[in-house]
């Protein structure tokens, strides 16, 4: 079954609470600046005023920030990450305009209500589950019927050559870019080819979906290695 796994699931969580100073700054390097373009097109037209949204592994809250911005503040957001350090850092982000509802835990066993969400938002986040087959039906559960799961993140190219190309950026490159740009903590990034390893390839990842959902929208970005999912409920 795709997923981490507890025990490696584990060490990405131990490895995520020591990056939490320069998390949103080594992102932003690794993705050659594009991690918030991508946000931006998985929330652009899924998002309206008035939905109910859960954040899920929010971090401290970039998704969350670029769908406030899509429906003028006027939507209800539960911020829901496995790390409430992760939590108390979103103030950074929101100043004045902080979101009310914060809740921690894991994605397959979320304390929610069926069909109580008019979006669920994946963030570079839906990698890092424990069982992902597990995780995509809890998300399933808690939307409302006609209900949106968003999904961006890494993307694992079904042809072997792209997929190669990827796979040698995040097993080399990337610890040298986060070197580079926070220092010796930044080698603690390497542990994201240990989640891309574990990740399906990209039409795994649709079956997945499509398993649970009526309708997926899949694009692929920067030859299949960053991914913009919507599927609806």
């Amino acid at each position: 079954m795709s997923g981490l796994g507890q025990r490696y699931w584990w060490q990405v969580i131990e490895v995520l609470r020591l990056v939490i100073p320069v998390y949103d700054k080594v992102n932003k390097a690794i993705s050659l600046g594009k991690d918030s373009k991508f946000r931006l097109r998985g929330v652009q037209g899924h998002v309206f005023s008035g939905d109910t949204i859960l954040d899920a592994g929010s971090g401290y809250g970039n998704m969350s920030r670029v769908a406030l911005n899509e429906a003028k503040g006027n939507v209800k957001i539960i911020m829901y990450d496995p790390i409430p350090q992760m939590l108390t850092n979103i103030n950074k982000l929101f100043g004045l305009n902080l979101p009310k509802y914060l809740s921690s835990g894991v994605f397959e066993y979320m304390p929610f209500q069926h069909n109580a969400f008019d979006v669920v938002m994946c963030g570079y986040s839906l990698r890092d589950a424990i069982e992902l087959k597990q995780a995509i039906a809890e998300m399933h559960r808690v939307l409302k019927q006609g209900g949106r799961l968003i999904v961006v993140d890494l993307g694992k190219p079904d042809n072997p050559v792209l997929r190669a190309f990827v796979s040698v950026y995040l097993r080399y490159i990337l610890g040298i870019v986060a070197f580079i740009v926070v220092g010796k903590v930044g080698l603690q990034f390497k542990t994201l080819y240990g989640t891309y390893k574990r990740w399906p390839k990209n039409s795994g990842l649709y079956t997945l979906l499509n398993e649970k959902f009526s309708k997926v929208v899949f694009h692929k970005v920067m030859m299949g290695g960053a991914i913009i999912a919507v599927a609806y409920k």
